[in-house]
C-alpha cells in the first residue's frame, strides 16, 4: 500500500484507519463520487487508484486481493467488471479532488472525489495512435530488413561463383596444352632420328 502521510491517524488506530479507507473506496466505487473532509480525500485518492489498478489486471490474484479489503462482493464485481473497463485506456489518475468550502458547524475543509470515467482526451488519443504508427513503421523496417539479408546473401555467392570458374578455366587450358607440348616433344627426337639414317646411309655408299 501507498507510504502513509505524517502525521495523526484518520482514526483511532492502524485497524480503524484501514478500514476507514476500506469503507471509503466501497462507496466511490458503488456511487462514483462521495463527499468527504480535505484530508480523508486526499489519503483515499492513492488507496482507490491502486484498487482499481488491481481491477485492470483481472486476473484472480488481484480479485482475491481486493477481495481481501473490501468485502462487498457486489462492489468488487462492479469494480473488476465496469470500472476497470471505462478506464482501460487510461494510464492513472483514475480518481480527481474537487474543493467545495469548508463545513457548517466545524468549519473542516470539504471536498468530493470522484472518478474519471470520461473517455481519453482527443489529443491524448492522437499521442496513442502516433506512438503506434512509430511502433508499426519501425516493426516494418526491422522485417524488410530482414528480408533483404538473405537476399543479399544470395546475390553475394551468385556473383562469387563466376570468378571461381573463370579461376578453374586457366588450369583447364594448361591441362589441354600439356598433352600437346608433350607430344610436340616426342616428335623432336623422332625427326632428328629420321634425318641422321639417310646421312649414315650417304656415307656408306661413298
Amino acid at each position: 500500500m501507498p507510504t502513509p502521510t505524517k502525521g495523526p491517524r484518520l482514526g483511532g488506530g492502524p485497524a480503524h484507519e484501514r478500514l476507514m479507507l476500506a469503507n471509503l473506496a466501497a462507496a466511490l466505487f458503488e456511487h462514483k463520487r462521495i463527499t468527504t473532509t480535505v484530508t480523508k480525500a486526499k489519503r483515499l485518492k492513492p488507496y482507490a487508484e491502486r484498487l482499481v489498478t488491481f481491477a485492470k489486471r483481472g486476473d484472480l490474484a488481484s480479485r482475491r486481493r481486493v477481495l481481501g479489503l473490501i468485502s462487498n462482493k457486489g462492489v468488487v464485481h462492479e469494480l473488476f467488471t465496469d470500472i476497470a473497463q471505462a478506464v482501460e485506456n487510461r494510464d492513472g489518475g483514475y480518481t480527481r479532488i474537487t474543493k467545495i468550502g469548508n463545513r457548517k458547524g466545524d468549519n473542516a475543509p470539504m471536498a468530493v472525489i470522484e472518478l474519471v470515467l470520461e473517455p481519453v482526451s482527443a489529443k491524448q488519443a492522437v499521442v496513442a495512435e502516433a506512438t503506434s504508427a512509430a511502433k508499426r513503421d519501425a516493426d516494418k523496417t526491422a522485417d524488410k530488413k530482414e528480408a533483404a539479408a538473405p537476399a543479399a546473401a544470395e546475390e553475394t555467392s551468385a556473383e562469387e561463383a563466376p570468378e571461381a570458374e573463370v579461376v578453374e578455366a586457366p588450369a583447364a587450358e594448361e591441362a589441354v596444352e600439356a598433352p600437346e607440348a608433350e607430344a610436340a616433344t616426342e616428335e623432336a627426337p623422332a625427326a632428328e632420328e629420321a634425318a641422321e639414317e639417310p646421312a649414315a646411309e650417304e656415307k656408306d655408299a661413298k
